[in-house]
C-alpha cells in the first residue's frame, strides 16, 4: 500500500447505490485483522450489514437520537444531534454499513478504574488501527468510506439491537463514491510536532 491511498483518502458522504462485491468486503476487513494491536489482544469485532439488516440498524439509530433529544444521555454533546441525523441520512445511502465493536470494552456509562481504562485507552488505539487499516484498503480498491462515530447517541439502543455486551465503538459506511471531495485543512507539521534533539 503506497503513500497516495494515505494522502489521497477523503471522507465520503454521497454514495452510488452500486452493490459492494463480498469478495472486496472481505479484502477490506482482511486488512484491518492485520493492524498491529496492545499485547496482540486483537478487540476488534465488526458486523457487516446491508439491505433489510442495515435498514433495521439505522431505524434503530433514528429511534434512539429522537430519544437523546428527549432525554439525553450525552446532554454536553446535544450540539451534536443535527450532525448526527446528516450522517444517518449518509449511512441510509451507503450500501453497506460495518459495525465496530470492541470485544473487551464495557459500556462507557460504567465506571472504570485506572487499570481499566488504561487497557481500554490501549484497545481504543488498536482498533483505531484496525479502522484506519480497513479505509485505506477500500481507498486502494476505489470503495469510499466515512468513519461514523455518531452511534454514540443511539449507544443504548443500538446495544441493545445487536444483543451484545461488547462496547459499540463506532461504524464505517461503504461503497462507491457519489463525490469527489477536496482535501479538508490540517494543522501545519511545526503545530504538531516538537523535537527535543
Amino acid at each position: 500500500m503506497g503513500n497516495n491511498a494515505i494522502f489521497d483518502r477523503r471522507s465520503i458522504r454521497s454514495f452510488t447505490n452500486k452493490a459492494v462485491p463480498k469478495e472486496i468486503i472481505d479484502t477490506i476487513i482482511s486488512a484491518g485483522i492485520a493492524a498491529p494491536s496492545a499485547k496482540n489482544r486483537q478487540p476488534w469485532k465488526c458486523i457487516v450489514l446491508e439491505n433489510e439488516h442495515k435498514e433495521e440498524f439505522l431505524a434503530c439509530m433514528e429511534t434512539g437520537i429522537k430519544r437523546e433529544e428527549i432525554n439525553a444521555m450525552l446532554p454536553h454533546s446535544k450540539n451534536g444531534l443535527t450532525d448526527a441525523k446528516n450522517t444517518l441520512r449518509i449511512m441510509r445511502e451507503a450500501p453497506v454499513l460495518i459495525v465496530i465493536l470492541n470485544t473487551n470494552g464495557k459500556s462507557p456509562f460504567e465506571p472504570l478504574n485506572a487499570d481499566e481504562r488504561f487497557i481500554e485507552i490501549c484497545d481504543i488505539l488498536s482498533i483505531g488501527a484496525f479502522i484506519e487499516n480497513m479505509l485505506l484498503q477500500a481507498q486502494e480498491l476505489g470503495i469510499g468510506t466515512l468513519w461514523i462515530a455518531n452511534t454514540c447517541f443511539a449507544y443504548s439502543e443500538l446495544i441493545s439491537h445487536l444483543d451484545t455486551e461488547f462496547q459499540l465503538i463506532g461504524a464505517i459506511s461503504l461503497g462507491y463514491a457519489n463525490e469527489n471531495p477536496t482535501a479538508r485543512p490540517r494543522k501545519m507539521f511545526d503545530d504538531v510536532v516538537e523535537f527535543k534533539i
